[in-house]
């Protein structure tokens, strides 16, 4: 990341909700700062957000862009136990690590790491989790600090070191196996753990997509 993009970063809350269109807030800055995207495209950052990132940028501040949602009070995810199957497919979509559990168990989200992105929500598969209003009226940066955007920060890295180790220690394994078993089945390789890695990738880019399409207006009401 370049000087621009990255202080561009480091003004953005660091949800790493997708809304902007991009896959997290660097990719945002990033685009902001070769001139491919608006200063506008931030809902989490709100009308405050956009003023901060005009002063850097020189921009003329404008209204945020509806197309990529409104200024809303934060909320957290809250996941109804009794309901939860325990598929992991919510802690996958964190981009926080902000949820616990493991799989056929009830999980559970760790109310100061939410980030209130929402990506947890299009990918449980039995609707058990609801967002909740944490700061009552309070929005954007008025409902979020830069203490919490700096450890939403420091999580979301690490969430993806974590996950590019657990998949190269998967690939590894995957392809051991594979090794193994080809001199008694060298026709029929078997449901490897990689392909189930390559199924649950397909959900979960799935439920992103679910989850930017609800922050998109329909724009058979006009948005």
């Amino acid at each position: 990341m370049d000087a621009l993009a990255d202080r561009i970063n480091a003004l953005l809350p660091q949800t790493q909700c997708t809304r902007c269109g991009y896959p997290d807030c660097a990719g945002y800055a990033r685009a902001i700062a070769d001139g491919s995207a608006k200063i506008n495209q931030c809902p989490p950052g709100g009308a405050e957000g956009i003023l901060r990132l005009s002063r850097l940028t020189r921009q003329p501040a404008m209204p945020l862009n509806p197309a990529h949602g409104v200024e809303v009070p934060r909320s957290v995810a809250v996941i109804d136990e009794a309901w939860c199957i325990g598929c992991t497919l919510c802690i996958a979509a964190c981009p926080t690590d902000a949820i616990i559990g493991s799989n056929k168990l009830m999980h559970t989200v760790i109310e100061p790491y939410c980030t209130g992105c929402e990506l947890c929500v299009p990918a449980c598969p039995v609707d058990c989790i609801g967002m909740e209003n944490v700061t009552l009226a309070r929005t954007g940066w008025a409902a979020w600090s830069q203490v919490q955007a700096d450890e939403a920060l420091k999580r979301y890295k690490f969430h993806n070191v974590r996950r590019n180790r657990d998949e190269n220690e998967v690939h590894k394994v995957g392809g051991q196996k594979t090794v193994a078993k080809l001199p008694n089945r060298p026709a029929q390789p078997s449901d490897t753990d990689v392909q189930a890695l390559a199924r649950k990738r397909v959900a979960i880019a799935t439920a992103l997509a679910r989850a930017r399409a609800r922050h998109t207006p329909d724009s058979s009401d006009g948005g």
